[in-house]
């Protein structure tokens, strides 16, 4: 039996339909067939990886985003017969973007030094 690396996985690896690079299943964002507010097809982010149904895993990242986006991923990893809106995963990856810029640039507010 033939193995890829010398040291196993910590957990489940998936592979980032946008980049295609294989990451640990914790690594990556879960992407779900849902439907967005007014009930259209959409894709829908499944942080917590409990959402039922097939599921496409994706880097967090604007970059890996754009790759899918590009080759038509998501319709392929999740078996989608009908084109699917991208909208809702668009905003929680910018929501996450935002967070981890405003968590960079927070003044400390820990002990100070004498």
């Amino acid at each position: 039996m033939a193995t890829t690396s010398d040291t196993p996985a910590p957990g489940p690896v998936r592979t980032c339909v946008g980049c295609r690079a294989r990451a640990a299943a914790s690594e990556l964002l879960r992407v779900v067939a849902g439907s967005d507010a007014e009930g259209r097809p959409a894709l829908v982010p499944d942080p917590h990886r409990r959402a039922p149904g097939r599921g496409a895993h994706l880097h967090p990242t604007a970059e890996c985003w754009q790759l899918a986006v590009r080759r038509r991923a998501f319709s392929r990893a999740l078996r989608s017969g009908e084109p699917l809106d991208g909208a809702p995963v668009e905003d929680y990856l910018a929501a996450q973007h935002d967070q981890s810029e405003s968590q960079q640039h927070r003044p400390e507010t820990g002990a100070r030094s004498s």
